[in-house]
């Protein structure tokens, strides 16, 4: 569909229909002043037809407008945010379809209500302005609900990379080494791969890798370890056998151009994850260690280091094979950071499969539960400054009374100096659950009471608190008001 075609034929539809009702005529009413048909003039409003000079000119003195007002693609004040919506070009760039939603539905509906789609989108805009949601920050937040929406797990992508390790003759028995995919890249795919010192730049300095699209050429940052450089070349091996063309060059990314380049990254991370840790060792693996009674963090840590992965890669592929292999779908992934020797821990990347888990990001700058193991493990790995510290515990929620199974290693984070990240999955604590993790009614796990962010928690004597209650004594006040209020309506009704 051409957006810039559809674009001018929905304002004007948009127009018509905002004359005809100020006018207080009915599409019959009109048809019947004018000799156009009602379909015809019905689908011009929908913005699927645009009517010719002549047609428009009748409209016009039937109406009592100028023709230049009606061809304006400007829009009254009270239409002007869906005009800049669709004029943004914004339905071009996010892929409708993996929604299940055409763009002429979309287009359909904006037409019908054009009012009510008005407020939505000015509260949509509203809320994005006041949060400074970044053009970038839309789009992950739309791959996010596209994962959500598939609890993470994308068969077509697990089938690819078995159609790959048969191709390429890969033993996914066990894991594939560095060479391996070295040789992949340069004898398959023409590579050139080089090691920079990243570091000499200092705009450079958070990079591990640019790709060289003329050349064909990979550098490398001399910094990056193992896990590292094998994920680079196993991404860099999806782009290639995916045919992901509009892609990102740097690794991490600096900036999406559009959608298309979010989710190809996706798709080449998921694909490089599922290479690296292919979905029957992986699940061999976990079922091995839910066996043991009582197994102890160094099991975990020695479980995660046997595929030579970053702990980040790690907990990934679980959020992809809990839900497929373990039938666990209520779970969470948190990603969290930590500048050495401030007071703030900031989430950095979140998941949540089937439902909106708790925790979750806050944009309001309120403190996050200095209970969390996420926190906790930060907090360790720098107290003991071990280059991977794990931890386990059981957090329920004092205000929903959900609890959650967290699993949680900090280590340094390879992107920012002088950080400390923690990444965790936490699964819900059901019936069903504790029958595959028989260890959790175990002495060594530890059950904590825990909030989302300081000033909502309603935990007592908190010893960690960063701040007071505040929201959660305002809402308490409010409560407390309208309790009152409706005893003065009660007594003088």
């Amino acid at each position: 569909m051409d957006i810039e075609k559809d674009y001018i034929k929905l304002i004007f539809g948009l127009k018509l229909k905002q004359v005809r009702t100020q006018k207080n005529l009915s599409l019959f009413g009109l048809a019947k002043l004018t000799n156009l048909s009602k379909s015809y003039l019905n689908e011009i409003e929908k913005g699927k037809k645009y009517p010719k000079t002549d047609k428009i000119l009748l409209l016009c003195e039937h109406l009592d407008v100028s023709y230049d007002q009606m061809v304006s693609l400007k829009l009254d004040n009270n239409l002007a945010p869906i005009g800049e919506i669709l004029k943004s070009g914004i339905l071009k760039e996010i892929p409708l379809e993996l929604f299940g939603i055409q763009e002429a539905d979309l287009i359909d509906i904006i037409a019908n209500a054009p009012a009510k789609v008005n407020a939505f989108i000015s509260t949509i805009i509203e809320i994005a302005q006041h949060y400074n949601l970044s053009r970038e920050s839309f789009f992950l937040a739309a791959l996010r609900s596209y994962q959500e929406a598939h609890s993470n797990y994308f068969e077509d992508l697990e089938n690819k990379v078995i159609e790959f390790s048969k191709s390429f003759q890969i033993n996914l028995d066990s894991k594939i080494s560095i060479e391996e995919l070295q040789a992949i890249l340069t004898e398959e795919y023409e590579y050139k791969i080089e090691e920079i010192a990243f570091t000499d730049q200092e705009a450079l300095g958070d990079l591990r890798s640019i790709y060289v699209p003329k050349s064909k050429t990979l550098l490398l940052s001399t910094e990056i370890d193992t896990p590292q450089r094998a994920f680079i070349l196993a991404k860099e091996i999806a782009y290639n056998y995916l045919n992901l063309s509009d892609r990102l060059l740097t690794f991490s990314w600096i900036k999406f151009d559009n959608f298309d380049q979010v989710l190809h990254n996706f798709y080449a991370s998921y694909f490089a994850g599922a290479l690296l840790l292919p979905r029957q060792l992986v699940v061999d693996k976990i079922n091995s260690f839910l066996h043991n009674e009582k197994p102890n963090p160094e099991e975990f840590v020695a479980l995660i280091e046997s595929f030579e992965v970053s702990p980040e890669s790690f907990y990934q592929r679980l959020t992809n094979l809990l839900p497929k292999d373990f039938h666990l779908k209520n779970l969470f992934f948190l990603r969290l950071s930590h500048q050495v020797g401030s007071d703030v821990y900031q989430i950095k990347k979140e998941l949540h499969i089937t439902n909106q888990q708790e925790p979750h990001a806050n944009e309001t700058n309120e403190h996050y539960c200095r209970r969390w193991v996420s926190v906790k493990t930060i907090d360790e790995a720098i107290k003991q400054n071990k280059p991977h510290f794990f931890d386990a515990q059981i957090s329920s929620y004092a205000n929903s009374g959900n609890e959650y199974l967290v699993f949680s290693s900090a280590t340094q984070d390879p992107f920012v100096h002088h950080n400390i990240r923690s990444i965790s999955v936490g699964i819900l604590i059901t019936p069903a659950m504790k029958k595959k993790f028989k260890f959790i009614e175990g002495k060594p796990l530890v059950k904590r009471i825990v909030g989302v962010t300081c000033e909502t928690c309603a935990v007592q004597d908190c010893l960690e608190r960063a701040a007071p209650p505040i929201a959660l004594e305002q809402k308490k006040r409010h409560e407390n008001t309208d309790a009152v209020v409706q005893q003065f309506i009660a007594k003088y009704s």
